[in-house]
């Protein structure tokens, strides 16, 4: 068994799944407000060992644009952009050998509706559709237009927040990979002190490999520190609870809403 190094870099990515409070995973029922927007600039470098020699590297920047349709919904336009670097070191029989894909990924557009409201708790419907942009044969997506709905719940008592998820994606794919994918996820925030707030994060989503029946399940902890009334930075680390999922990865970000 040789080792392989495997480093996945996207230049410019409109993500996938926004979420409002990075470094978290789990997104909250909070809107941006009619006629706003908010602009996210996100980083993540993981780690994954699968042995003593065999390591896995991936860097990720992510851009996110998020416009408020209403006092109550959002639309979210994802155009992701990869750059995907893959390196296999030299063994006693093969010289080392890189090879780099890079091109538009899968498109998708997604909105998040707050449709309740009431003492601190309020509840959100986040539909998705992504469209096959992106080249199959050359790793950058899956083929088939893939639909997805969360259910939101976010509870309020200062200093703390709750947040709470429960996903479904129809996977349409052409990449053998599981069609029915659920995820389910918890978060918290709290102020410590004035502007600054600390968070946490627990969660997991159905494996989409098929020859594998454990889940991949995380736990993230992180800080998010507002400049401004309009511009956040944030830095998280993210660890793997079992053995699909990354073994860690160092998040790090900025919001802006205007």
């Amino acid at each position: 068994m040789f080792k392989k190094n495997f480093t996945a870099v996207i230049v410019i990515l409109w993500c996938e799944v926004a979420f409002a409070a990075h470094p978290l995973i789990t997104d909250d029922t909070g809107t941006q407000g009619k006629g706003k927007y908010q602009l996210e600039v996100n980083g993540e470098h993981g780690n994954e060992k699968y042995g003593v020699d065999d390591e896995k590297n991936t860097t990720k920047m992510a851009t996110t644009l998020t416009y408020g349709a209403s006092e109550n919904m959002d639309i979210i336009l994802d155009i992701p952009y990869q750059y995907i670097r893959t390196k296999t070191p030299a063994t006693d029989t093969e010289p080392e050998s890189t090879k780099a894909e890079d091109g538009i990924s899968d498109i998708s557009i997604e909105s998040k509706w707050k449709f309740f409201e009431k003492d601190g708790l309020s509840l959100a419907l986040k539909p998705g559709i992504t469209l096959p942009t992106g080249n199959r044969k050359r790793g950058l997506g899956t083929g088939r237009t893939a639909y997805s709905l969360f259910f939101i719940t976010t509870k309020e008592a200062e200093p703390w927040a709750f947040h709470f998820n429960l996903g479904y994606k129809r996977n349409e794919n052409r990449n053998n990979e599981r069609i029915e994918i659920w995820h389910i996820s918890l978060a918290s925030e709290v102020e410590v002190v004035k502007n600054l707030k600390a968070v946490a994060n627990i969660g997991t989503e159905r494996n989409p490999d098929k020859t594998s029946n454990i889940d991949p399940a995380f736990i993230l902890g992180g800080l998010i520190y507002s400049i401004s009334k309009n511009f956040d930075i944030d830095f998280g680390i993210r660890g793997g609870l079992n053995k699909p999922e990354t073994d860690y990865a160092i998040l790090a970000g900025i919001a802006w809403r205007f």
